[in-house]
């Protein structure tokens, strides 16, 4: 069977989901403060990646 090309590839997964019902609520507190600071985090990377984009589109834009 010949796989057809144009069928997209299945995105990785970058977080393995945790069993919630073997944690407390305390322990899904935690989880979710957790999750809030890596958010924070990825969005200061984008916002860190877009200033350094919009500067080179401005070094580089043609007058």
């Amino acid at each position: 069977m010949l796989l057809d090309d144009d069928t997209p590839t299945p995105r990785p997964q970058r977080l393995e989901p945790l069993r919630l019902d073997r944690l407390s609520v305390s322990e899904l507190e935690e989880y979710i403060s957790e999750l809030r600071a890596e958010i924070l985090r990825v969005e200061a990377d984008i916002d860190k990646k877009g200033r350094h984009r919009n500067a080179a589109e401005a070094f580089f834009k043609k007058s």
